[in-house]
């Protein structure tokens, strides 16, 4: 299978510099969207809907088994690229080893807008990095279905007590 959307962080700042040259408007959103779900698609959808192009910096396994744990992720980071990619929200894919990916992310690509969700506040560690760029922070309200958060903690959660 061929990911066209999957770049290097080299690739992705030489595309960020051109986007910027055409006077698009650059979003970047981050995390491990480990168990996809509607939660993941509805935060990729609003953070689209804030400019014309969407780059999402995406936790490498590596870095999720760091703050996760060893049982963490629950899906490889292959396939993680792969539902991505599938995505038409999403524009372009970059994959960071480091813990907190969302400052290095900004700071590579340098966009218009960050997305982030609205659980980390207006305080969150990324806002000096925005700020310092001359970019706009976006707030996503998180999402809930009937049974509250959606969340990928939750579902495992939920599939633990099943057993």
């Amino acid at each position: 299978m061929t990911l066209q959307k999957l770049k290097t962080k080299k690739e992705i700042k030489a595309i960020a510099e051109k986007l910027r040259k055409q006077g698009k408007i650059i979003v970047t959103t981050n995390g491990s969207f480990d168990l996809l779900h509607a939660g993941h698609i509805r935060n990729l959808q609003e953070s689209k809907s804030q400019g014309d192009v969407l780059i999402v910096g995406l936790n490498s396994d590596k870095s999720i088994k760091s703050y996760k744990g060893k049982d963490r992720p629950i899906i490889s980071e292959e396939y993680r690229v792969e539902m991505l990619d599938a995505i038409r929200f999403v524009d372009y894919i970059v994959l960071f080893d480091e813990d907190e990916i969302a400052v290095p992310l900004i700071t590579l690509v340098r966009p218009s807008v960050h997305c982030n969700g609205s659980q980390y506040g207006e305080n969150c560690v990324e806002a000096p990095a925005v700020k310092k760029i001359g970019a706009r922070l976006h707030l996503i309200k998180e999402s809930k279905d009937k049974n509250g958060k959606l969340s990928t903690t939750r579902i495992i959660n939920k599939i633990k007590e099943l057993k």
